[in-house]
């Protein structure tokens, strides 16, 4: 089994706020396909990397579901759309081999 995690951010690169709607699209989409989600909502956690000499910071959801196989075309596929939508140069979607208990 694999948890596939993806950190979607609040905020474009400007500071404007993503709407509900698009949170919400991407948690129906993940339902649609895997039948089911996790969405770690409140409080959104907190990204921080060096650019330029200062501290840049995203505030993110992470959205997470459960699948048998990896299917890493249909994934980078998925990484780059939501990269599209959520005007992002780089969106983290990682996957984490499990065994269930």
């Amino acid at each position: 089994m694999y948890l596939i995690e993806i950190l979607l951010p609040l905020y474009d690169n400007e500071g404007r706020a993503f709407g509900a709607g698009e949170l919400n699209r991407v948690r129906d989409e993940l339902i649609e396909r895997f039948g089911g989600v996790t969405a770690f909502r409140r409080p959104p956690a907190e990204g921080v990397w060096p650019e330029g000499g200062e501290a840049s910071r995203d505030e993110v959801v992470i959205l997470e579901v459960m699948a048998d196989a990896l299917e890493r075309e249909w994934w980078g596929g998925y990484r780059r759309e939501l990269e599209r939508r959520f005007r992002q140069e780089k969106m983290v979607v990682r996957a984490t081999a499990f065994e269930e208990l």
